[in-house]
């Protein structure tokens, strides 16, 4: 084989991208191919889904972003109209350094340049360029829009400049077929750009979908994301039908009089490797008063909050709290409970309103005695296993309430105490219930309720 997918979007995609991950990976294995990439609209959301998925498929993982470029500065907000609010843009990994420069610039694309979508501009590019391999993008991309204006001379400057960002052999423009009359004529100007730059061209298909049967669903996917009929007549929508994982004969078909850009997939393919850990905690250290080390202060800690709460019974449940703390130690969680029991004591002391706790953690008497939850697990009965299972290795997971009003105020604290290398928020995701998806595609195929 020596062709491998490097535009490809995923459920990831929120409501575009209906092309499942594991579907995804099932295909590239049966297709023959190596290496597959990701490239989400905007959003890294399935990357690490898609590593591991890949890798235990025996496929390389590409990890990439289809990212969108404010045509000036990410800060401007200016009311113009949708197509000139932003570019796309393909940027792959290449290794860790640029994974990392990836992951800067698709999170600044978010706090900075937010305006219908998270925006990225050529200030970032050319300050996190290392590492990273860019393609022209689709014909939403800078260079292809530019040509399907009729603009060849603007659209080669951007090319160049694309180029020259990047570095010489990390910037290659991007020959897409979908049966689109408009992309007949990008690609000839591609082609003529590549001629005079000496720019190299890729070939890509803008997977949207696994199967080439997969279109209609994927096409009512978008009239539920936009709002629309499939019998409306303004909407967006993907024509053709050809948005699916295609093979390499079928890819060879497309672009015969560029056979280099197909072999380019590969090289890009073969260039591309990011190794991610799993499996190693990693904790910032927490400071305690002189004197002690985290595992004495914490036994200080539960051992004062044990008489605090509970007083005569206190030395019949110090077994058990000890049998927690052994626990806690040798699973190597230390600092890990000072750290949640420090910022609930902080939110505490500035009066921001604390939930009593939920979920597994409700079962710990060493969460109960530092304060951390203020449920008692033995009136209720609670299980500590279920929290923590000294059998079966894996990172405790506190649920916290804080005033909606003040929750920044607790997040600011534990930026400033341990620097924003350590501090990340995480995202969950909601899916359509059976009933709500029957309700939704009856809308979008104008059925009635009854």
């Amino acid at each position: 084989m020596s062709f491998a997918h490097l535009h490809v979007h995923t459920e990831f995609s929120l409501l575009d991208g209906s092309n499942k991950i594991t579907e995804y990976v099932s295909r590239v294995k049966e297709l023959g191919m190596n290496s597959a990439a990701i490239t989400d609209h905007g959003v890294m959301y399935g990357v690490i889904d898609f590593y591991k998925a890949a890798k235990s498929a025996g496929i390389k993982p590409i990890l990439g972003c289809e990212v969108y470029v404010a045509p000036g500065s990410r800060f401007d907000k200016s009311k113009d109209d949708n197509e000139s609010k932003y570019y796309h843009l393909i940027l792959l990994a290449e290794n860790n350094v640029g994974y990392s420069n990836l992951m800067k610039i698709v999170s600044k694309g978010f706090i900075d340049g937010f305006y219908y979508k998270p925006r990225v501009d050529r200030e970032l590019l050319e300050e996190y360029h290392e590492g990273i391999i860019c393609l022209s993008a689709c014909l939403a991309g800078e260079v292809a829009r530019l040509l399907a204006g009729g603009m060849y001379e603007e659209a080669k400057k951007a090319a160049i400049w694309h180029r020259d960002c990047f570095g010489e052999g990390n910037y290659f423009l991007e020959l897409q077929d979908h049966g689109i009359s408009t992309q007949q004529n990008v690609n000839q100007g591609l082609l003529r750009i590549s001629k005079e730059t000496g720019i190299e061209l890729v070939a890509t298909n803008d997977v949207h979908y696994t199967f080439a049967e997969d279109e209609v669903p994927h096409d009512i996917l978008l009239c539920i994301q936009t709002g629309k009929k499939v019998s409306d007549e303004d909407r967006l929508r993907y024509d053709g039908g050809q948005y699916f994982v295609k093979s390499e004969e079928e890819m060879r078909e497309l672009f015969p009089y560029a056979p280099s850009a197909i072999e380019n997939t590969q090289k890009i393919a073969d260039r591309c490797n990011v190794d991610i850990e799993f499996g190693v905690t990693k904790l910032p250290h927490f400071e305690v008063p002189s004197g002690y080390s985290s595992w004495t202060y914490l036994n200080k800690l539960c051992k004062d909050g044990l008489k605090r709460r509970y007083k005569d019974k206190a030395l019949e449940l110090m077994p058990k709290l000890e049998y927690e703390l052994d626990v806690i130690k040798n699973m190597g969680y230390v600092d890990y409970f000072l750290i949640v029991w420090d910022f609930i004591n902080f939110a505490r002391e500035h009066d921001i309103p604390v939930g009593p706790g939920r979920g597994s953690a409700a079962g710990s008497l060493v969460s109960y005695t530092t304060g951390i939850t203020d449920i008692d697990p033995i009136k209720y009965s609670l299980l500590f296993e279920r929290f923590l299972n000294p059998e079966r290795v894996s990172m405790p997971d506190i649920d916290i309430d804080f005033s909606d009003e003040r929750r920044g105020e607790v997040i600011d604290y534990v930026v400033d105490k341990y620097g924003e290398e350590c501090v990340t928020q995480i995202v969950t995701f909601g899916t359509l219930a059976a009933r709500n998806v029957i309700r939704d595609v009856g809308r979008v195929l104008d059925l009635p309720y009854a």
